[in-house]
C-alpha cells in the first residue's frame, strides 16, 4: 500500500519562500521596462496625444497664457477649406510616390549589381553610402547649387548634350521646383533602399536558382517567379518605412525652395511650420501635423493588412 506523502514544516516554509521569490522576481522583471516605457509615454506618447488636443482648441500666440477655448473639430473643418491644404497635400502625395518609386527601382537594381561577386565591390558599396550618410543639409545645399539656373552643373551637363538649348531655373520656376526637390531626394534615399534589398537578396537560398537553371528558366524568370516573391516581406517593409520617412520631409525642401516659388513645392510639413511658427496659430499647425499622422496610421494600416494576408499565403 502506498504511503501518504509527509511534508514537514521546513518543506512547506520552503515552498511558501520560493514562491514568495517567484513573486519579487516576477515584479522585478518589470522594473527593467520601466525606464523605456517611461521614455515612450514622455516623448511619444504624451506629446501626440498633447498634439490633438490643441488641434480641437483655439490656441495662438494672443491666448498662450490666457483662456483657450475648446472648438471640437472647427480647425479641421477650416484647413479642409483652405486652398493651400489641397496644394499642400497634393505636392506631399507628388514629391512621396515620385521619390519612394525611383529610389527603389534604382536601390533594386543596384541591390542586384551588388550581389554578384567582382573586384572592387566592397570599396563601390562603401561610397554608395554616403550619399545617405552626408547631412541633409550639405545634400540640400550641394544640389540647391547644382541645380541652379545660372551657374549650376545641371544646367551645364544638359547643354552640352543638347538636351536643353538655354539655362533652365530649376527651383525658381513653379513648373520645376517640386521636381527639383524630389531629385536631391531620390538621391538621398537609393543608398539605403540598396542596402535594405541587398540584405534580403544575401538572405534567399541558392538551391531554387540552381534548381531553376537546371529546368532551363531563364534570369527573367527567376527574377519574377524566385526573387520578387521571396523579397515581398523586404519590399513591403521598404516601402512602408520610405513612405513614412519621405511623407514628413521638411528640412530639404526648406532649404532648397523653402515652400516656393508661389507654393509651387509648399508641402504639408511645411504647411504645419508656417501655421505654427510664422503665423503663430498653434491649434491649425497642431491640426495639420494630426492629419499627417492619422495619414500615415491609415497606410501603416493597409501594411500590416497586407503583410498578414502574405503570412497567411505562406
Amino acid at each position: 500500500m502506498q504511503q501518504p506523502e509527509v511534508r514537514t514544516m521546513g518543506q512547506k516554509t520552503m515552498g511558501i519562500k520560493s514562491v514568495k521569490t517567484k513573486g519579487i522576481r516576477s515584479w522585478s522583471s518589470y522594473l527593467f521596462v520601466l525606464p523605456g516605457l517611461g521614455f515612450l509615454v514622455f516623448f511619444m506618447f504624451f506629446p501626440i496625444a498633447y498634439n490633438f488636443w490643441l488641434s480641437v482648441k483655439d490656441v495662438k500666440v494672443t491666448n498662450l497664457n490666457g483662456e483657450q477655448h475648446f472648438v471640437g473639430f472647427a480647425n479641421y473643418a477650416t484647413i479642409f477649406k483652405d486652398e493651400l491644404f489641397t496644394i499642400s497635400l497634393t505636392n506631399s502625395i507628388i514629391f512621396t510616390g515620385l521619390s519612394i518609386l525611383f529610389q527603389f527601382v534604382i536601390g533594386f537594381a543596384l541591390a542586384l549589381f551588388f550581389n554578384k561577386r567582382f573586384p572592387g565591390r566592397d570599396i563601390m558599396r562603401s561610397l554608395m553610402l554616403l550619399a545617405w550618410l552626408m547631412p541633409i543639409v550639405i545634400t540640400a545645399t550641394l544640389f540647391k547649387w547644382m541645380l541652379a539656373g545660372d551657374y549650376g552643373v545641371f544646367n551645364y551637363l544638359l547643354q552640352t548634350l543638347g538636351v536643353i538649348q538655354q539655362p533652365v531655373s530649376w527651383l525658381t520656376e513653379a513648373d520645376t521646383s517640386l521636381y527639383g526637390t524630389i531629385l536631391a531626394n531620390i538621391w538621398i534615399g537609393i543608398p539605403f533602399n540598396m542596402i535594405i534589398l541587398l540584405s534580403g537578396l544575401q538572405s534567399l537560398p541558392d538551391h531554387l536558382y540552381e534548381a531553376a537553371k537546371l529546368d532551363g528558366a531563364s534570369r527573367f524568370q527567376q527574377f519574377v517567379h524566385i526573387t520578387l516573391p521571396l523579397m515581398r516581406p523586404t519590399i513591403l517593409v521598404l516601402l512602408m518605412l520610405g513612405v513614412i520617412y519621405t511623407f514628413k520631409v521638411f528640412d530639404l525642401i526648406f532649404i532648397m525652395t523653402g515652400g516656393g516659388p508661389v507654393n509651387a513645392s509648399f508641402v504639408l510639413p511645411l504647411y504645419a511650420y508656417q501655421l505654427s511658427f510664422i503665423t503663430f496659430d498653434f491649434s491649425l499647425g497642431a491640426t495639420v501635423a494630426s492629419i499627417m499622422f492619422l495619414i500615415l496610421i491609415a497606410l501603416s494600416a493597409v501594411y500590416l493588412w497586407m503583410l498578414r494576408k502574405e503570412e497567411q499565403t505562406l
